[in-house]
């Protein structure tokens, strides 16, 4: 299982989220590590690396939703480790 950590910033921007903001990044989450694990990421959640910031990646969980990560170094060997920077809307892109 992939292994994960959080910035502030990201912790302050999953306040201000609603439940219902909440329940859909879950919802995405869930497919986004079965897709770490399958080393592919549907195109529903549109993960690419973002313009302009060589180790920062950008993925989709709702029409205005976006959250912004990098890969880290591994903690449990032979796992992926994901550092997510930034959750909220486009406004994120500003400061990823």
């Amino acid at each position: 299982m992939p292994t994960w950590d959080q910035l502030q910033t990201f912790r302050q921007d999953l306040k201000s989220l609603t439940p219902a903001q909440r329940k859909a990044f879950r919802k995405a989450v869930a497919k986004f590590v079965a897709d770490l694990r399958a080393a592919k990421f549907r195109k529903s959640l549109r993960v690419k690396k973002m313009s302009g910031h060589e180790d920062i990646w950008e993925m989709t969980w709702a029409p205005d939703g976006r959250a912004t990560f990098q890969y880290g170094d591994e903690v449990q060997s032979g796992e992926q480790h994901i550092v997510w920077r930034r959750i909220g809307t486009h406004d994120i892109f500003d400061r990823p």
